[in-house]
Parts: C-alpha cells; structure tokens; sequence
C-alpha cells in the first residue's frame, strides 16, 4: 500500500527535467499534472518559462500531455495558445485518465513518466497505472481550497515515507534513490 506512494524520482521543479536525462531512462512521454506543477493553480495563463520548456521537449522529440482533474473548460483556457493535448476530468488516484492518455495518445507506459505536486492525485495514479513517477515541489506555496486537505494528510504521508524508504531526497534532476539503482 505504502509503495502506491512511493515516487520515483523527486525533483525541486518540473523545470529541472532535460531531454537528456530523459533519454537516459527511455523517457519519451512526460503526463503532467496543470495545477502547481506546470502552472499556479491560480494562474490561467503560461509564462515564457513553461513556453521554453516545452519548446526544448518538442525540439527533443518528447510528448508532454497534461493529465488534470480539472474540468476541460479549465484546462483549456490555461493551455489554449500553447496547443497541448491533455485529459480532463482524470480522476486521480484513479488510473482512468492515465489510461485514457496512455491509450488515446498510443503511449509506452514503459517510456512514460507521471509528473505531478501531489503524492495522493499524482504519485499515486502514475504508480498504479504502472508508469515511472516524478514529484514535484508545488509551484507556489498556496493551494486551491479542494487541494489542502490532501496536502495536510502528505504531510504525514510523506514523513511514513522518508521513515520506510532510503534516498527520498528532493533534487535537481533525475537521479535514482539508493535502493532503485542497480
């Protein structure tokens, strides 16, 4: 149960990730959360950080897709003059909108990546979807009124994990922890 939570990597930022480092784990598709990973979630608008991050993923050849519970209208607006795919409504932790991009998008769950801020929505979807998971630190340090309770229990959640598992250890790219690395 524990291991559901478990990420796979930890990064300070979604702005940490290469497409080299990508490539060394085979990474071809990152799924990415909307709210506080690739946006503020009060922010409606992307900046010229994300405009450049996604212009290095395109140029690399990898697809970025975002995997939101938000409602499509929501989605939409905030992704509207970038012209990204994304699933709305996903329903994490459920796998369903995982599945639905892994399906409708013909993704390799063995070349996919989950990135998202939360252990609970996202860690927990891309891990039970059989898919490799980054955690992210929040974009801000404020959250939408339906997101603090999830963050109050990771608090916790996240203290059990750092107390059973080694090298959880948030960093600056993508580094296997101690006990991954063969």
């Amino acid at each position: 149960m524990l291991q559901s939570f478990k990420p796979t990597f930890m990064l300070n930022s979604l702005y940490d990730l290469d497409a080299e480092q990508l490539a060394y784990f085979g990474i071809k598709n990152i799924l990415t959360d909307l709210d506080n990973t690739l946006l503020p979630w009060n922010n409606k608008k992307p900046d010229d950080r994300l405009r450049l991050w996604l212009q290095k993923m395109t140029k690399a050849g990898i697809k970025v897709i975002v995997v939101s519970n938000n409602s499509a209208q929501r989605v939409d607006i905030a992704l509207e003059e970038l012209g990204m795919p994304f699933i709305a409504r996903a329903m994490k932790p459920t796998v369903k909108g995982i599945k639905e991009a892994l399906t409708t998008y013909h993704l390799n769950p063995d070349e996919t990546v989950m990135v998202g801020d939360q252990l609970i929505t996202d860690v927990c979807s891309g891990n039970r979807a059989g898919i490799r998971t980054i955690l992210v630190k929040p974009l801000v340090n404020s959250d939408a009124w339906n997101t603090l309770m999830n963050r109050f229990m990771e608090h916790y959640l996240f203290k059990v994990l750092k107390r059973n598992f080694t090298g959880l250890e948030w960093r600056d790219k993508l580094t296997l922890p101690p006990d991954q690395q063969r």
